[in-house]
């Protein structure tokens, strides 16, 4: 009776948690297409995030590299944290300007990860062939039209991505908290017919 009690009160925490999970995934999901409808306050929103973060983590690294210090961490910490707090700094006092240069960034990578899938899957010629070819074809477009609309285009891309990663990560967490409470009754199921 016990063991009863004391499984049907973890199956209804199991439950519970697998339900935070899917709550979580639906702000997160709200958030993305929010951020996608409003992709310059998203930008705007993002890079006064990173930069917050970048400071922070900068402070929390000089506390550790001064614990840290007669060391041989110590000057090395001291100086990734300081690069840090500065970084923080620029960061949140011109999101715009590092908008700008995230985006061509940003731009310049899908370009060069376009030009390798697409000169490797011409090389190579493997299983995947027709797939690495267009995906380093739309790698290709992507990273030129970025480039095409610069600085422009930094007003919405990096908004647009940082969107599209709430919006994606949000669905794998729906997902997961739906099926983890379809796996708990699945299993429990299973347990009262198998008494």
């Amino acid at each position: 009776m016990a063991t009863s009690t004391r499984r049907k009160s973890e199956t209804e925490k199991l439950r519970r948690d697998f339900s935070w999970i899917g709550a979580l995934g639906v702000l997160l999901v709200v958030a993305g297409l929010v951020g996608l409808i409003y992709t310059g306050l998203a930008t705007l929103t993002s890079m006064i995030l990173f930069g917050w973060l970048l400071l922070i983590g900068g402070i929390v690294g000089l506390l550790h590299a001064v614990q840290a210090r007669g060391t041989n961490f110590f000057w090395l910490g001291t100086v990734v944290a300081a690069l840090n707090i500065a970084a923080g700094v620029v960061v949140i006092r011109s999101p715009d300007e590092t908008a700008a240069a995230l985006t061509m960034f940003a731009a310049l990578l899908f370009l060069a990860a376009g030009l390798f899938r697409v000169v490797g899957s011409l090389v190579v010629r493997g299983p995947q062939f027709g797939w690495t070819l267009v995906l380093g074809a739309f790698d290709l477009l992507l990273g030129a039209l970025v480039l095409a609309h610069w600085p422009s285009s930094s007003k919405y891309v990096i908004g647009c991505f940082f969107s599209l990663a709430l919006l994606f990560d949000g669905l794998g967490l729906i997902a997961t908290g739906f099926g983890g409470r379809r796996v708990v009754g699945m299993v429990t199921d299973r347990l009262s017919k198998g008494r």
